[in-house]
C-alpha cells in the first residue's frame, strides 16, 4: 500500500518497494507528473546507491576481493521500512546479510519526502555503521511524463538550464570500443530529441553552474528540478519510444571505459568514515 501526503496543490504517493514515487499529482492542473513504469522502462524514480550504473567488468574490488551488484546498486531493489508522519514520509533501508554479500559495509539509507506548497522535497541521509571507511556513489533517476496532455508532442518540450553557460559533455561508447571523450558544449535550452539520446545513449554533463533545470512545453514552464551540488547531470529516455524524460543528478557515474579500478578509486566515489553520516537533497517544483 502506498504512503500518502497531500496539500491544496498536490498529492504524493510513495511505496516501500525502492521507496519510489508512484504518483506526484498536480491538483491545480489535474495532471500526473511522474512516469508510471508502464512503457519501455520498468523503473520510475529509483535512488542509485551505492553505485551508479555498473562497472565495465560487472565486478568490483574491495581489499582485493571481488563483489558484484545489479545495475545502479542496492536501494532500487530493496523494500524500505515506511513511516507516516503528519507532514513527512520517511523510508529506511538498512544493510543485512544479503547486502553484505554484494557490498561489504553496514549502512543506513534514509529517504524523507515532504510537501511545501507546490514543491516536493526529497531528502537523503546515508550513515556508515561499519567499522571502516565506506566508499559509495549516489545518484537520482526520476522519470517525468512527457507529453503531459493529449495533442502534445515529446519534441514540443525542452529542458531549460538556469544559466546560459559552457559545460563539458561526456561522450562515451556503450560498446566500450572507444575511450570516453569530453567536449565543450553550450547549455541553454535543449529541445527534447530522441535522436540525440539514441546517438549519445545518455546525455551526460559536468562543469556547469546551473542548480536547476526547467521542463517546459513550447516555452511554458511545467516543472523544475533543483539539484544544487550535484556535479553530473544526465538526460535519458528509453530507446523504445516512451513518453518520459529522466532528469538525473549524479555524484558519480558508471564505468565509461574498460578499466575497472578498485571501488575506492573510481571517479566520483565518496568516502564515509565509521559513524559518519551525510545528507543530499533535491526538489521537484510545479508551476
Amino acid at each position: 500500500m502506498p504512503f500518502k501526503l497531500e496539500n491544496e496543490f498536490c498529492r504524493l504517493e510513495v511505496i516501500p518497494e525502492a521507496a519510489e514515487i508512484t504518483s506526484f499529482f498536480d491538483k491545480t492542473n489535474n495532471v500526473e507528473i511522474m512516469y508510471q513504469g508502464d512503457e519501455g522502462w520498468s523503473g520510475r524514480n529509483p535512488s542509485l546507491f551505492p553505485i551508479i550504473g555498473s562497472t565495465y567488468s560487472k565486478y568490483y574490488e574491495i581489499h582485493g576481493k571481488q563483489y558484484t551488484m545489479k545495475n545502479h546498486g542496492l536501494a532500487r531493489y530493496a523494500t524500505f521500512k515506511g513511516e507516516q508522519l503528519e507532514d513527512k514520509l520517511i523510508f529506511t533501508f538498512c544493510s543485512d546479510e544479503e547486502t553484505l554479500k554484494q557490498y561489504p559495509f553496514d549502512f543506513v539509507f534514509e529517504i524523507a519526502y515532504s510537501l511545501e506548497g507546490k514543491t516536493l522535497h526529497i531528502d537523503y541521509t546515508i550513515k556508515n555503521t561499519s567499522k571502516e571507511d565506506m566508499p559509495y556513489s549516489f545518484g537520482l533517476h526520476p522519470a517525468f511524463r512527457v507529453p503531459q496532455y493529449k495533442n502534445e508532442k515529446f519534441e514540443d518540450y525542452s529542458i531549460d538550464f538556469e544559466f546560459n553557460e559552457e559545460a563539458t559533455q561526456l561522450v562515451f561508447d556503450p560498446s566500450f570500443n572507444e575511450n570516453i571523450k569530453e567536449k565543450k558544449v553550450q547549455l541553454n535550452s535543449w529541445k527534447l530529441s530522441r535522436e540525440d539520446i539514441n546517438h549519445y545513449a545518455t546525455l551526460v554533463y559536468k562543469d556547469y553552474k546551473s542548480s536547476y533545470v526547467t521542463l517546459s512545453h513550447q516555452g511554458e514552464p511545467r516543472l523544475r528540478v533543483h539539484f544544487a551540488g550535484f556535479p553530473y547531470l544526465a538526460l535519458w529516455t528509453h530507446p523504445t519510444p516512451s513518453n518520459f524524460i529522466c532528469i538525473e543528478p549524479w555524484y558519480g557515474h558508471s564505468d565509461f571505459e574498460k578499466e575497472t579500478p578498485d571501488f575506492y578509486h573510481r571517479e566520483g566515489t565518496m568516502i564515509l568514515k565509521p559513524g559518519e553520516e551525510t545528507q543530499f537533497s533535491y526538489q521537484i517544483e510545479l508551476f
